[in-house]
């Protein structure tokens, strides 16, 4: 299922009805990332900045050479937070696009099915920032687990495989059942909505590909949801293949 289910959302990215979708969440993903940049940059000159010049007072004359230096290793190391950013970016997205993404998903691949309800904007709103909060808060655990060698690769896969996994799962369950049961459903099928994680951690950790993630990652738990329904008893999948 998880492979099936991962396919036809990549099939799904580039579809001629997926493109006005996937043009608002890309644009906003990057606006997103572009203002974080800048703001990381700031926050960089505020803070570290007096703290170097405090720490090397009275520079020789090399000191263009090692403000150059400094500058490239902020770039390096705001690049790399960046990076860490790209998760509850995504996440953010999810909230906010994911009803159209199974709107055209379940129009063009589940007709004989009935369409999920879409959130009130408010509750959306509500689940993003929440979403927001957990994943930022997952990604910043393993950013201190970076410096620890032999786990610091497996801990960004499972920290975003397990979020992501199951925040996007309880989305998509959402437009067909309550919260509540959103997470019991989840959790009857953990063991496969974690895995379902891993690849979408997978895809968020190629560069450039990555923007993509709230497309992918949403249609691919689409997928999922019907095709646990369908094993479990409930409405028949009927996926192009």
């Amino acid at each position: 299922m998880i492979i099936e289910a991962a396919r036809l959302s990549g099939s799904n990215l580039l579809s001629s009805a997926s493109r006005s979708v996937l043009f608002k969440s890309l644009g906003l993903t990057i606006l997103l990332l572009i203002g974080l940049w800048f703001g990381l940059g700031e926050l960089f000159a505020m803070t570290a900045m007096p703290w170097l010049e405090a720490l090397l007072p009275g520079l020789p004359d090399w000191a263009g050479w090692a403000g150059t230096l400094a500058a490239i290793i902020a770039g390096i190391g705001l690049a790399l937070v960046l990076a860490l950013f790209i998760a509850p970016v995504t996440a953010a997205m999810a909230g906010l696009y994911l009803d159209e993404i199974a709107e055209v998903i379940e129009a063009r691949d589940y007709p004989a099915d009935q369409p999920g309800r879409p959130m009130p904007l408010g509750q959306s709103i509500r689940q993003s920032l929440g979403f927001l909060l957990v994943v930022g808060l997952g990604n910043l655990f393993a950013l201190v687990l970076l410096i620890v060698p032999g786990i610091n690769l497996v801990a960004f896969f499972v920290v975003n495989g397990y979020l992501l996994g199951r925040e996007f799962f309880e989305f998509a369950a959402m437009r067909f059942m309550s919260p509540a049961d959103a997470k019991r459903l989840r959790a009857r099928n953990s063991t496969t909505v974690f895995f379902a994680g891993l690849i979408i951690a997978g895809f968020l950790s190629v560069p450039l590909l990555n923007l993509l993630t709230p497309m992918f990652a949403a249609g691919m738990m689409v997928h999922l949801n019907k095709m646990i329904a369908a094993k479990t008893g409930g409405s028949p999948v009927s996926a192009r293949r």
